[in-house]
């Protein structure tokens, strides 16, 4: 159920209307989308190599210990090893006698559906197209999109081409009655008659009819007295059609043409007025400084599009869903999957030229582009090769040279990012190149107005599914963190990498968590937060350990000896549940490790991830980093006791019983993990060289004695943890796989060659091995 004003519904990056009680077209759609281990093995994970979630290109060889499993028999694939597919659900129902001209005629006003985006709004969820029924929820009560289809009865089968052109320029349906202005109708009036009536034809001879009727009017009195439309329409109605520039060139009167009309990017982006209307519908006249100056309605800030960017980052932007200072969000994913993408390049370029030719806005801070060009890394993806683990290509130099703030290990903002915010968006907030959008030049940091970025941190955000990225990524909502921990992430972030100065409060964060009806995740795990470091007596120290935890490699390179962490398994450094939280784990300690053949100590348990997860040196007892280490473990002991059961402590289990099909692990890997760990295997690196995913077989990852090379253990990490950005779950939108799948997966990866083990002549020695053990 859709959530606007009666006039319009403003959108992260773009805008939408939504067609309202009556005939029309409008801007977009509903989302749519897409063993365990022994208390003293497996208390502090399955030393393993991150499955961070799926990108990537070539791997260097490793010394092949052992040999990949013979594939299983052939059969189907399962859901999640099919390849992302695109599905343009605009109708094409076109009777097979139709003849050339009439096919031709057709054929354009579908195009000009398109370009208005009519499927989005005049579409229900899981309903058939173009028939309506789409709920949208108003300050005033509700409105429903209405059948649009040539249907005789219900739909628009007996309209005139007179009726519907009055019905789109002036708001005024067949029988007479007024239609409500979040049908865009003031924009459309804009319409050249060629085109409309294109549109017609299309509309009845390219849509299949569909008989269902359209829901009664929601709203109460006096907002369900339609006389009151005709007055609306008296006072801010413009019917003029679209008035061309012709001290212009045809590129950019032709993008004027399709922003203020059939576009209607002033529905969101422009500011209101008094009575809901847009300030302006043109760029011209003594408030042409209005136009497209951005705006704020129901929790979701327009950003201005003066001056926007430049035209290849608009055209990136509007045909695959992002660009090099981030990615859609909010309605505007819908606007990109049904509309833009589709768009011929030639209109896309109108668009950015129109659009950059805009003086920048006095009521809106624009799109600011970084000095020396984009500053995100969000470029395609450099070629594969026999290069090994290559980087993305950069979208800028000034990639490489992205800092990390300071303040990140000594406010709470900052540990708060650390924490929840790092696995996608990178500490130096470049994201990850066409996976995760970077938050350095991101227009919803430039904004003063923070409604879209508390708005997505309750709720969420998904990718929108485009030909160019098909795979649709979800940000999970974060309204399990309480308003202050919100306000200073929030804070933290827009200090680091925009330019507003208003600081956000709880109170704002609060104020939207009210007006959304935001649900919180119930689940029982009781996440610890970094940020609570700064109120213990050490915590340097304990911040000292959660940075090794975090940025384990980089900090101990003599100990560390492939591309590993120690929060690629213990997922945001140990607090996720079922990601081998760390969460009472020292209570647990000394105890008997079965690999050992004796009682162990915690310290003993770290030196066995060093030696075997990250193929690496034991830590020194007595050094200071093991005592940062146990004293981070000691703080997320809190209460527990030896005895305790700990809610959502290691990985789970997947059953021996299920058999891998390797070929299907395979599928699975390309279409779930290849993203963000290569094509082959090799992981990926930022623009400056260093590791942002690790490889998962090859030099770099982890040895044959790490847990991870063992497919039972590795399956129930995968189940509950892999990939990341699949759905919704809190904190990262883990885990989504198939006990089958997971195994599947597990067993290809995981045998793939990897480095040998020299300790494991010591291992288990009074028994005990698992049955997957790799030696």
């Amino acid at each position: 159920m859709k959530r606007m004003t009666w006039a319009a519904l403003p959108l992260a990056l773009g805008g939408i209307v939504l067609a309202a009680q009556g005939v029309g077209a409008t801007a977009s759609a509903p989302a749519t989308p897409g063993g365990a281990a022994s208390a003293a093995s497996a208390a502090v994970a399955p030393a393993s190599a991150g499955l961070a979630a799926p990108a990537g290109a070539a791997a260097s060889a490793a010394s092949a210990v052992a040999t990949a499993p013979a594939p299983a028999a052939s059969t189907p694939p399962t859901a999640n090893a099919l390849p992302h597919q695109v599905i343009d659900d605009l109708p094409a129902n076109y009777a097979a006698d139709m003849d050339a001209a009439t096919k031709a005629q057709v054929e354009r006003g579908r195009y000009v559906a398109r370009l208005g985006d009519c499927v989005a709004c005049h579409t229900a969820k899981g309903g058939k197209a173009m028939a309506g029924g789409l709920a949208l929820e108003t300050p005033f009560g509700q409105l429903h999109s209405t059948n649009i289809t040539p249907d005789p009865e219900t739909g628009i089968g007996k309209y005139t081409f007179e009726q519907f052109d009055r019905a789109m320029r002036k708001g005024v349906a067949a029988d007479g009655h007024n239609l409500y202005p979040a049908m865009p109708y003031p924009s459309y009036a804009k319409m050249t008659q060629d085109d409309m009536q294109d549109l017609f034809a299309y509309l009845m001879k390219g849509v299949a009819p569909v008989n269902q009727p359209n829901e009664p009017l929601g709203l109460g009195f006096p907002f369900n007295q339609r006389w009151g439309l005709k007055l609306w329409n008296w006072a801010f109605l413009d019917a003029t059609p679209y008035q061309p520039d012709t001290s212009k060139d045809l590129l950019y009167q032709r993008g004027a043409y399709l922003v203020q009309g059939l576009g209607h990017c002033g529905a969101c982006h422009t500011p209101r007025g008094w009575g809901f209307q847009e300030k302006t519908m043109t760029e011209t006249g003594s408030k042409g400084a209005y136009f497209l100056a951005g705006e704020t309605v129901e929790g979701w800030r327009a950003l201005s599009l003066r001056n926007l960017w430049t035209v290849d980052e608009t055209v990136k932007m509007l045909k695959t869903g992002q660009n090099s200072y981030g990615s859609v969000s909010g309605n505007m994913v819908d606007v990109v999957q049904h509309s833009t993408q589709y768009m011929t390049d030639e209109d896309l370029r109108a668009i950015g030229t129109f659009l950059k030719a805009l003086p920048p806005g006095e009521h809106d801070k624009p799109m600011v582009v970084a000095a020396g060009g984009a500053v995100s890394g969000m470029g395609a993806p450099a070629s594969a090769g026999a290069s090994g683990a290559s980087a993305l290509a950069p979208a800028a130099s000034a990639v490489a040279a992205a800092a990390i703030p300071a303040s990140i290990y000594t406010t709470r903002g900052g540990l708060g990012y650390l924490q929840f915010c790092v696995d996608c968006h990178r500490t130096n907030g470049n994201g990850v190149p066409n996976v995760f959008p970077p938050l350095a030049g991101n227009g919803t940091l430039q904004s003063e107005d923070a409604s879209t970025l508390i708005h997505i941190m309750l709720t969420g955000s998904k990718s929108a599914q485009t030909m160019a990225h098909s795979r649709v990524w979800t940000m999970p909502g974060f309204a399990r963190l309480n308003d202050d921990e919100i306000a200073e992430i929030l804070n933290f972030t827009r200090a680091s990498w925009g330019q507003a100065s208003k600081e956000i409060t709880a109170r704002d964060v609060a104020s939207m968590r009210k007006s959304l009806d935001v649900k919180v995740d119930q689940s029982k795990f009781e996440t610890p937060r970094l940020a609570d470091l700064l109120k213990e007596k050490n915590a340097d120290q304990l911040v000292q350990g959660a940075r090794l935890n975090i940025q384990t490699h980089e900090l101990l390179p003599k100990n560390v000896g492939n591309a590993l962490n120690c929060t690629s398994c213990h997922m945001n450094a140990g607090t996720v549940a079922d990601g081998s939280p760390y969460v009472g784990v020292s209570a647990f300690f000394p105890s008997y490790g079965a690999r050992a053949g004796r009682d162990i100590t915690l310290e003993d348990r770290i030196n066995g991830c060093f030696r075997r997860s990250m193929n690496g040196k034991p830590l020194p007892l007595q050094s200071d980093e093991m005592k940062a280490m146990v004293a981070y473990f000691d703080w997320m002991k809190r209460e527990t006791k030896p005895e305790d059961k700990v809610e959502g402590r290691g990985v789970g289990k997947v059953s021996r019983d299920i058999k891998p099909n390797v070929d299907n692990g395979k599928r699975i890997y390309a279409n779930q993990c290849a993203a963000c760990h290569g094509d082959n295997g090799e992981g990926i690196k930022d623009a400056a060289g260093k590791w942002v995913y690790p490889p998962l077989w090859g030099d770099m990852s982890f040895n044959i004695g790490a847990g991870m090379a063992r497919t039972y253990t590795a399956a129930a990490f995968v189940k509950r943890n892999m990939p990341i950005g699949f759905h919704g779950k809190f904190p990262l939108g883990q885990g989504g796989l198939t006990d089958q799948e997971a195994v599947d997966v597990a067993e290809y990866f995981s045998h793939m060659p990897r480095p040998d083990f020299p300790d494991k002549v010591k291992d288990w020695p009074k028994g005990g091995k698992p049955a997957d053990a790799r030696y």
